[in-house]
């Protein structure tokens, strides 16, 4: 081990004796990175300055938000031209197709992530102990089994519920609107409550 460690230090000490023989290599001046200009910020000195920017931003904000894909330089270039008074790139047909068909990608783009983000989860999920899936693919788990019969789709229930996303954020809670719901075994609910009704004892 001490040989090997020799062998190292010593080709270590070969390189760094080379490296000081080499001719030093010459140097450039360094490239100037380009300076960001911003832009000038308007004056507002009346109300209606001050409601144009307060739209502007608004509407920005509203659109960054929710439409990350958008081409900003398209948007602010049609919003100059509609402005100015010069004629348009679209018509108002191909406007609607247009939007139409952003629209539905945009709705796609966004529930396939929801979609394999629940997938992952109920991959996950039914690993559980005490989980249950059945042929449709519910999955459920019962706390505590009820003693009386169970439900069947011609039923009538009155339950409690709480409902949660996959991030565990709760959206409803029946609990603590101290109010059961009351609803119709199949038919007044999705097709997981209708067929998980029906596996509850009661």
């Amino acid at each position: 081990m001490k040989q090997i460690a020799t062998i190292v230090l010593s080709g270590l000490i070969a390189v760094g004796a080379n490296a000081q023989t080499k001719a030093k290599p010459k140097t450039t001046a360094p490239v100037k990175k380009p300076v960001s200009v911003q832009p000038a910020q308007p004056e507002l000195k009346t109300l209606a300055d001050s409601a144009s920017y307060a739209i502007g931003q608004n509407l920005a904000q509203s659109i960054s938000k929710d439409l990350k894909s958008l081409n900003k330089d398209a948007f602010l270039t049609a919003i100059k031209t509609v402005f100015d008074g010069k004629e348009a790139k679209f018509g108002e047909e191909e406007i609607r197709s247009i939007l139409t068909e952003f629209s539905v990608k945009e709705e796609e783009n966004q529930s396939k992530a929801t979609v394999e983000a629940g997938v992952a989860f109920l991959e996950k999920n039914k690993t559980r102990p005490g989980v249950k899936t059945t042929a449709s693919g519910l999955q459920y788990e019962i706390i505590k089994e009820g003693t009386g019969v169970k439900p069947t789709a011609a039923d009538t229930v009155v339950c409690n519920y709480m409902g949660m996303l996959l991030d565990s954020t709760e959206f409803d809670n029946s609990y603590e609107r101290g109010e059961p719901l009351t609803i119709a075994v199949d038919g007044g609910v999705i097709q997981g409550w209708t067929e998980g009704l029906q596996l509850m004892s009661t």
